[in-house]
């Protein structure tokens, strides 16, 4: 996935309200940019940490700037909660990810479950539906440690519910976890910030979903869907 070009590089002053960074830009100006993400941010969101910004010419926009990356721990991290999914639809094009290669069809935001929509609905006439939550992930605590998620997720863990009533019905389910990183070698649930969603998960996985864990290559042209990464329950 290709990211707007050319990112703008600053440093974070603050982020603010959840959606709201100041970033201080190379020529000294400062500006209010979007920040893509609902969550946390444990560790990506310290004051003085650099990062890179797209930018938008719509006149309909209140922000020109989106939050993009964060330099971490030696790398880039994506923030952008928005873009695993796209990520994903393109590797399913691709036929990247091999254990979802196919099926004839990908629809996604089909509704299912209680008010829910899964990000995406994989069909093939002679084999089961697959449903296919995907979440994106970029906490790093200990080195080489993915975690997920960096704050209570009440909403992921009812995903994981939905998932595992999906098999009991017949059908396939997945949860795929998307690490917008790349110095990490393993998954796990944050069990510590979030045991009831670390609970679910291991329900989850015990009920017959499946859990796949994915890495992506970052630089600040581009994000690619990359290894798999273990789970650790």
């Amino acid at each position: 996935m290709r990211l707007p070009q050319p990112l703008v590089k600053g440093i974070l002053a603050r982020r603010y309200k959840r959606f709201l960074t100041d970033v201080v830009l190379e020529d000294d100006r400062t500006v209010i940019a979007h920040c893509p993400n609902p969550g946390a941010m444990l560790g990506l969101n310290q004051p003085g940490m650099p990062v890179w910004l797209s930018s938008s010419s719509d006149p309909k926009r209140k922000l020109a700037f989106t939050l993009e990356l964060v330099e971490a721990d030696g790398g880039l991290v994506g923030i952008n909660t928005q873009h695993p999914n796209r990520l994903v639809a393109e590797a399913l094009t691709a036929g990247a990810i091999p254990e979802l290669a196919g099926y004839e069809t990908v629809r996604p935001e089909v509704a299912y479950g209680q008010a829910s929509r899964v990000d995406f609905l994989l069909s093939r006439p002679d084999r089961p539906d697959c449903w296919l939550e995907v979440k994106n992930c970029h906490l790093m605590r200990t080195p080489g440690l993915a975690e997920f998620p960096d704050c209570v997720a009440a909403r992921s863990s009812r995903h994981l519910r939905e998932l595992a009533a999906r098999v009991e019905a017949g059908d396939r389910a997945v949860a795929l976890f998307v690490v917008q990183r790349e110095d990490c070698s393993i998954f796990s649930a944050c069990r510590d910030l979030d045991p009831e969603f670390a609970d679910s998960l291991d329900r989850a996985a015990d009920a017959g979903v499946e859990v796949l864990v994915r890495r992506c290559s970052m630089t600040t042209d581009e994000i690619r869907i990359g290894a798999e990464l273990p789970w650790q329950p």
